[in-house]
């Protein structure tokens, strides 16, 4: 039996220990009820995948209700939801399992259907490059603030509601990216103008969240931060900024980095001639306590412990993890001829996987979500 480095504990930046090196990283469920709060469902699908993976990270939560980015979307922008986030919490926390909440606001990557009638937000009033965008509306100084306030809000109630920890979704087009981005983000006040003022907002956000820890009654909540370290716009962010906000980050309590790939193994989307991995230039500039994580197409187990063996602390998992919850517990038993790399529509019930869930995987994805038949297997 082979036994893997990703199954050894480490620890993150505040001392907290990980049982091992394999986290579920955050995915689009749309399994909420429409006003944000946990349905049976989500609770059934994430229980079924907790006491395996180190960490399981939730997906996306609005802090606040102009944050609601696609329906079914997880909620925390109210108290209300505190005794549902509880049970969710309680589901994941299982044989050890750190139960991370990641918290966000969608800005102009909504639209007023989704916000019933209202107009989106973002730093600016610029429309993202997609195909029927709406305009968003700029953020007022006061809202900026607000929204600050609402992610440490949300933070609270996570700590509340019993989770070892929240995920700042700074990743994938979302509000707190948007404020970095210099396509989404053309103010010229405290907020933006400058790199330095871009990086303004989200570092502000970091210091508000790890406020509210640091006077908990729990200062072993653990504090994450996800980027995305490219994006296509023109202007847009380009690694020599992404690098700039790590060495930020840095400086700042966050107790692990998480970055958003569609491939561990990516050189630059920008700079096709440049292909040393994206992963390489962040190690080189991140802080020697700081754990990085990186998701990015990762199924197998010598998949996972390459990427380990580059240095990566963990490695975060997400569509095999749809297919195969008990991955890890497999691994371990020395039973990978076992592990599920696809699954049948007759097998949606035994993984609690819903029919929004479902409908997301079919259209999301542009290498498909392989799904099998009896005669073939089919990419959809």
């Amino acid at each position: 039996m082979t036994k893997y480095n990703f199954l050894q504990p480490t620890q993150l930046r505040n001392g907290v220990t990980i049982k091992n090196r394999i986290a579920m990283s955050p995915m689009t469920e749309m399994s909420s009820f429409e006003d944000g709060s946990i349905t049976g469902d989500e609770i059934d699908y994430f229980r079924l995948r907790a006491g395996g993976p180190g960490m399981i990270i939730t997906g996306c939560a609005n802090v606040n209700d102009l944050g609601k980015g696609f329906e079914g979307e997880l909620s925390v922008a109210h108290d209300n939801m505190l005794p549902g986030l509880s049970r969710l919490a309680n589901a994941i926390k299982i044989n050890h399992t750190k139960a991370i909440l990641q918290i966000f606001s969608a800005g102009r990557m909504s639209n007023s259907r989704v916000l019933r009638g209202h107009q989106t937000v973002s730093a600016s009033a610029v429309a993202p490059q997609r195909l029927g965008a709406e305009t968003p509306r700029a953020l007022s100084a006061e809202e900026v603030e607000q929204t600050i306030q609402d992610f440490a809000n949300a933070t609270q109630l996570a700590i509340d509601a019993g989770f070892d920890g929240v995920e700042l979704h700074g990743a994938n087009t979302y509000l707190i990216q948007q404020f970095f981005s210099p396509h989404s983000n053309r103010r010229t006040d405290h907020w933006g103008g400058s790199l330095e003022k871009r990086m303004n907002f989200p570092l502000a956000v970091v210091d508000a969240c790890a406020a509210v820890i640091k006077r908990s009654d729990n200062p072993k909540f653990i504090l994450g931060y996800r980027i995305s370290p490219e994006e296509l716009e023109k202007p847009g962010i380009r690694m020599t900024d992404t690098l700039a906000l790590v060495k930020e980050l840095n400086q700042k309590p966050i107790d692990y980095l998480h970055m958003s790939l569609a491939d561990a193994w990516q050189g630059s989307i920008v700079d096709r001639d440049d292909q040393q991995l994206l992963f390489e230039k962040v190690q080189a500039v991140l802080a020697d306590d700081l754990p990085l994580m990186v998701v990015g197409h990762l199924a197998s187990p010598a998949q996972v412990a390459k990427l380990i063996d580059a240095g990566v602390q963990f490695a975060a998992m997400g569509r095999e993890l749809i297919r195969e919850p008990k991955w890890v517990q497999k691994v371990e038993a020395g039973d990978e001829k076992a592990i599920r790399y696809t699954f049948s529509l007759r097998d949606l019930d035994e993984l609690k996987v819903t029919p929004p869930l479902l409908n997301f995987l079919r259209t999301a994805f542009k290498k498909g979500f392989p799904i099998s038949t009896d005669e073939k297997q089919i990419r959809i």
